[in-house]
């Protein structure tokens, strides 16, 4: 008799994974050509209603020098306290754009980041995963 081992994802891999599918559901309804905060709340409130903890603008201090310096930076939604939603409604990602994405998850102490362009056709050109460290499989 054989048994089957049945292997499941990584928590942050089933998140990322129900982001973009909430991020596709928001682009087949809206399309592109909208600001980001209209494809932020639309986004938040598609995760929400899966049961997922959202939170939206949060602010992202630089530690320098041993000081916390509060410098405007904000990052569009965090879920499940675990991955960065950086939002983009622009022609192409740039270099400058996944770098940003970098800074947050370095910055944040994360260690997984979606990058999604809503200013596409198809969202799934629109879309970069960005991992840092090796304790991202939690």
């Amino acid at each position: 008799m054989a048994t089957s081992t049945v292997v499941t994802a990584p928590r942050v891999n089933r998140i990322t994974g129900n982001v973009i599918s909430a991020a596709m559901k928001v682009h087949s309804h809206l399309g592109p050509g909208l600001l980001e905060s209209a494809y932020e709340a639309c986004l938040a409130h598609e995760l929400r209603k899966q049961g997922l903890r959202v939170a939206q603008q949060v602010a992202l201090p630089v530690i320098y020098d041993g000081e916390r310096i509060d410098l405007g930076y904000r990052i569009d939604l965090v879920v499940e306290d675990l991955v960065i939603v950086e939002i983009k409604c622009v022609e192409a990602i740039n270099p400058v754009h996944q770098a940003q994405l970098r800074s947050y998850i370095r910055l944040s102490g994360r260690n997984v980041g979606l990058l999604i362009n809503f200013h596409v056709a198809h969202l799934r050109d629109g879309i970069k995963r960005i991992v840092d460290g090796k304790d991202w499989e939690r």
